[in-house]
């Protein structure tokens, strides 16, 4: 009986982003790092929190603003007991928000960035139409990585292999978005390779 095999990745960051920027002590661009620190500042019933970056080589700071001028009730009190509590993992999620970056204009060195492609999710169907796999990799932190290089890395092949593939049709990207890219092996190449 022929099947679909549906394989979910995602992408998943060991660390937080790197922020690339002129270091005023320094007098060039340096790497900042998250310090896993938070900065706050009331003032009357309104609320500043940045995050702190730091450089890398004289640990000049860099506040990267969470909340400016926010009403302090409208913040909930377990997350702002985590900010005064320098709350690690509070400030790792930030350190991986893209959104928080765009927001402050800090450019992220995504050279610097360290990943893992995890299985999410796997099920196999019954199919009408022979045998089928289709695999989706999700980047919710939506790094610039190319769609054949986050291809070649989930097979274990090189990129050149997964452009020769996709010319020759037995690869099929079928979607590509900033937060998940999805594509389809052919049958004549699932049945040489047993290792996805």
């Amino acid at each position: 009986m022929s099947y679909l095999k549906k394989i979910t990745y995602e992408i998943t960051l060991k660390d937080s982003f790197w922020v690339i920027r002129n270091c005023p002590k320094c007098g060039k661009k340096t790497h900042y790092r998250n310090t896993k620190k938070f900065r706050m500042n009331a003032n009357g019933n309104k609320l500043d929190v940045w995050l702190i970056y730091q450089c890398a080589e004289c640990k000049h700071t860099l506040n990267l603003a969470i909340y400016e001028r926010k009403k302090a009730s409208s913040i909930r009190k377990e997350e702002y007991q985590c900010y005064l509590e320098n709350n690690e993992q509070l400030a790792e999620m930030y350190g991986r928000d893209m959104q928080l970056f765009r927001a402050n204009k800090a450019n992220v060195d995504f050279d610097m960035l360290q990943y893992d492609f995890a299985k999410a999710h796997e099920t196999i169907e019954n199919s009408d139409f022979g045998e089928q796999m289709i695999i989706t990799i999700k980047n919710p932190h939506q790094l610039k990585i190319r769609a054949e290089m986050q291809i070649a890395t989930v097979l274990g092949l090189s990129r050149s292999q997964v452009k020769n593939l996709l010319e020759k049709g037995e690869i099929e990207l079928k979607s590509e978005l900033p937060q998940s890219i999805s594509f389809s092996i052919a049958p004549c190449w699932l049945s040489c390779r047993d290792t996805v």
